[in-house]
């Protein structure tokens, strides 16, 4: 067992992994109190009702797979059906899922009576390394990702590796997308280990060195005023590429991969695209330039004409600079077909 410490003053909150930590969430979690458990239908039906049977009084929601769950709707649906079943302050929301369960029921826990506890028990490989700590909580509208939401920290996060076992390869692999950025912009040695191979062998570091560099940047610049945009690597063209995700039915870590490509160094491509290969990534898109930098200009992280970019010129480096939306024009040309 490793505990790393979220060292956020008041907010601050400990990330236990752990093999067989879902077992003991009575241990790690208060739940002796009413528990709205939040999961979704591609999450194995008894990871959420191992933690609803520990609590005093457990309430399993179940909400679809996909990302058009992170909607105002089921957000409403979810806070109705708290207030309906007599939620006080003092009660909870625990995330049993991966990353749109998460961000959903951090926003319900953040916004309902202005804020009660939550614990997030991230499932996936893609939650495990980056969206279940942070504080970012949010839902989508009007087909603009993540635009309604609030920074909200969990309580406690509990990492179970054991829980991965359900997932396919393709999901696995759109997890490790986001590990591997981390490694690109923070950690050499993490990018290293995906150089080498052998990601199954050392996947308990992958997620643990992962995690490490989100705490320490979170810790540094809680609600994104500067360092945290590292995080947004990839992101960019990425978010631009997964507006479309409807019509070419990629995953999140799949458009980051793809959206990485552009930001690195010409030496460092070569590198990046065969680890992406190796992992069954894809490293190009369907979609014209037009269409990607169209949607980009929806993107959230923009500010007028400008858009705050990262960009690495070797592994465990980067660099932070604020360019003009059409700048970015020739880098989307690297990655369509």
């Amino acid at each position: 067992m490793k505990v790393l410490h979220m060292d956020l003053g008041a907010d601050s909150y400990d990330i236990v992994i752990e093999r067989g930590a879902l077992q003991k969430a009575g241990e790690y979690l208060d739940l002796d109190r009413k528990v709205l458990v939040v999961t979704d239908d591609g999450v194995p039906k008894q990871y959420a009702q191992t933690v609803a049977a520990m609590a005093k009084d457990g309430i399993i929601v179940t909400v679809p797979q996909g990302e058009d769950s992170k909607s105002i709707s089921t957000f409403s649906a979810l806070l109705s059906r708290m207030l309906k079943e007599g939620f006080s302050r003092k009660d909870a929301v625990v995330a049993v899922g991966g990353g749109v369960v998460g961000d959903l029921s951090g926003f319900v826990a953040a916004s309902y009576m202005r804020g009660v506890d939550f614990y997030n028990i991230p499932t996936t490989v893609l939650s495990q390394v980056d969206s279940s700590i942070g504080g970012k909580t949010a839902v989508n509208l009007d087909d603009i990702k993540n635009i309604v939401g609030a920074f909200y920290q969990p309580k406690k996060v509990l990492v179970d590796l054991d829980l991965l076992a359900t997932l396919d390869d393709r999901l696995v692999s759109e997890g490790l997308a986001e590990a591997l950025k981390m490694g690109l912009t923070s950690d050499a040695e993490l990018f290293e280990l995906f150089d080498k191979g052998n990601i199954n062998k050392n996947m308990d570091e992958i997620i643990t060195r992962s995690l490490l560099i989100k705490k320490n940047v979170v810790e540094q610049d809680e609600k994104e005023q500067g360092l945290r945009k590292i995080l947004n690597f990839g992101h960019t063209i990425g978010h631009g590429i997964e507006s479309y995700e409807e019509r070419h039915g990629l995953y999140h870590g799949e458009c980051v991969a793809i959206g990485m490509i552009p930001m690195v160094s010409d030496e460092l491509r070569p590198r990046l695209i065969r680890i992406l290969e190796s992992l069954r990534l894809p490293t190009a898109v369907d979609l014209s330039a037009d269409e990607i930098f169209e949607a980009m200009t929806h993107d959230k992280k923009g500010e007028g004409d400008n858009v705050t970019v990262i960009t690495v010129p070797a592994p465990g480096k980067y660099e932070m600079n604020k360019v003009r939306f059409k700048e970015l024009y020739p880098m989307i040309e690297k990655i369509t077909k």
